[in-house]
C-alpha cells in the first residue's frame, strides 16, 4: 500500500537527511542543510520532527502507528494477527528498501543511533506482547514474550540481510519463517515468569553498554 501524502512528504525529508548523513556524517550535518535539501523551511522541519535523531527513525514511528491500528481492529486468532502485523511492517520496508539500506549504513556508524534502534525494537516487541496479553489472558506469559521476541528477531534478521544486499527475502519468505515459531504451549513451572524480559542487541555492542541500556529500560517497565 502506498503511503499517504503526509507520510510521503515526511519520507522525502528522511531520504534527503539520510543522504546528507551518509555523505557528510551525522554530526556534521545541520538541520538547516536538511531543510534546504528537502525544499522546506527550518520551521516546517521542526513541525514534522523534533530532532535530527527523530528524522532517522521517522518511518519507524509510522510503522508502529500502523501496526497498532491494525491490531486494534484485528479479528480472529491473535497469534495470526501479530504475524500479519509483522509481515505488513516488513512489506512496507521492502517498498522503501533504498531508504532502509541508507539508514542501516548511517545507524551502524553512530552509537547514539544504535541505542535508539534497540529501543525501537523493544517498542515493537512491547506492542505485540501487550496485544497478546490483552487477547490471551489465560496464556502463560513467558510463551507470549518468547513468541514476540522470536517474531521480531526473525523480521530484523531478514530485514538486515536485505538492506546489506545479502538476500532478496520477500514478505512470503518472512511469513514462512514465522510459521515455524511455536505459539504457546510453554510449561507453567515458574510463578515469576512475568518478570522475564527478552531483548535483542547488535552483536558488536560492548557488554557494559548492553548492561547500562538494559538497566535504564527496565526502570520503565
Amino acid at each position: 500500500m502506498a503511503p499517504d501524502d503526509a507520510t510521503a512528504r515526511r519520507l522525502t525529508v528522511v531520504d534527503h537527511a539520510l543522504r546528507l548523513f551518509a555523505e557528510k556524517g551525522y554530526e556534521a550535518t545541520t538541520v538547516d542543510e536538511i531543510a534546504e535539501a528537502a525544499g522546506i523551511s527550518r520551521r516546517t522541519f521542526f513541525r514534522q520532527f523534533r530532532s535530527k535523531e527523530d528524522v532517522v527513525f521517522a518511518d519507524h514511528e509510522s510503522q508502529l502507528a500502523q501496526a497498532r491500528a491494525f491490531l486494534d481492529g484485528a479479528q480472529g486468532d491473535p497469534w495470526d494477527a501479530v504475524v500479519d502485523a509483522v509481515v505488513a511492517v516488513f512489506e512496507r520496508f521492502t517498498q522503501w528498501r533504498e531508504l532502509a539500506a541508507r539508514r542501516y549504513q548511517v545507524v551502524r556508524q553512530v552509537p547514539t543511533l544504535r541505542e535508539r534502534e534497540i529501543v525501537t525494537v523493544f517498542r515493537y516487541e512491547r506492542l505485540f506482547t501487550d496485544y497478546l496479553r490483552a487477547r490471551l489472558g489465560g496464556e502463560f506469559d513467558l510463551a507470549l514474550v518468547q513468541f514476540t521476541a522470536a517474531v521480531t528477531a526473525t523480521h530484523n534478521y531478514l530485514l538486515r540481510r536485505m538492506v546489506r544486499g545479502e538476500s532478496a527475502a520477500s514478505p512470503a519468505d518472512l511469513r514462512a519463517a514465522l510459521a515455524t515459531i511455536p505459539r504457546g504451549g510453554v510449561g507453567r513451572e515458574s510463578a515469576t515468569s512475568d518478570q522475564m524480559v527478552v531483548a535483542v542487541f547488535p552483536r558488536d555492542m560492548p557488554s557494559r553498554q548492553v548492561a547500562d541500556l538494559l538497566a535504564r529500560r527496565l526502570d520503565t517497565l
